[in-house]
């Protein structure tokens, strides 16, 4: 299995405990905002209609996704927000990809720095780690579909990588196919559908103390008020994992 699908594997996982957060309505309008710069039409932007997606699937009102879009089309005023990406490195030399939406980048950047360096981490330079990721269509259908006809429909549809270790079967594509391997595989069948940095390749993390560490530092950055996502080039053994949770 290759790195991209061992993070988008564990990325889900983590996701689950992400839904609990007070936060998140907050985050997904910043980031149906951004996308809405480029339009506001999601049937003519790819961006924002995955955006809109992403933030019905976490039940956002309507309301709220209404507004974002005004903020970021400019009907509705206010400060503009702009998409920020950080790179650096956690515990055990894993390469952590921070993307955050913010109207001030003098607040975010400090509060990033700081939060690496807290939890045994360091803020690399631009271009550090980035090497070492690319973006990637994440699929990750639902449970108790049927995987073998999922994962022909979504080989047929252009699919490049394809998870099935798990409870839920995870598929990767280029992002100009993710709409279409989607709709192959099948709406009701997919739980979620967005465009994530992945990495190439993963460091498995299998010191238990090292491991915690981490995901504490993957969780602080996961709670900065500007941050929206989070991607770390990093394998947990199951039975670490296990052990964590």
């Amino acid at each position: 299995m290759s790195g991209h699908s061992k993070w988008a594997s564990i990325k889900h996982k983590k996701g689950a405990t992400d839904a609990k957060r007070g936060k998140v309505f907050t985050k997904m309008a910043a980031e149906i905002a951004v996308a809405a710069q480029s339009g506001a039409d999601p049937a003519m932007n790819f961006k924002l209609r995955l955006a809109i997606q992403k933030a019905k699937a976490a039940n956002v009102p309507a309301g709220n996704i209404e507004r974002a879009i005004a903020k970021g089309s400019g009907q509705a005023g206010g400060a503009k927000l702009e998409e920020l990406l950080y790179e650096g490195y956690g515990p055990a030399g894993v390469a952590i990809m921070v993307k955050a939406l913010s109207d001030n980048h003098n607040r975010t950047g400090p509060d990033v720095k700081s939060t690496f360096t807290k939890h045994g981490g360091n803020l690399g330079s631009q271009g550090s780690v980035a090497y070492m990721f690319e973006q990637k269509g994440v699929i990750v259908c639902k449970p108790n579909i049927d995987n073998d006809s999922a994962e022909l429909s979504a080989i047929d549809a252009g699919a490049d990588d394809i998870d099935d270790s798990g409870d839920q079967l995870v598929v990767l594509t280029s992002p100009g196919k993710l709409e279409a391997v989607r709709d192959a595989i099948g709406e009701d069948n997919v739980e979620s559908a967005e465009v994530q940095q992945t990495p190439s390749q993963s460091v498995v993390v299998d010191d238990e103390s090292k491991a915690k560490t981490l995901l504490n530092l993957i969780d602080s950055l996961e709670d900065l008020d500007d941050v929206v996502e989070v991607t770390g080039n990093f394998d947990i053994p199951e039975e670490v994992m296990s052990t964590l949770e």
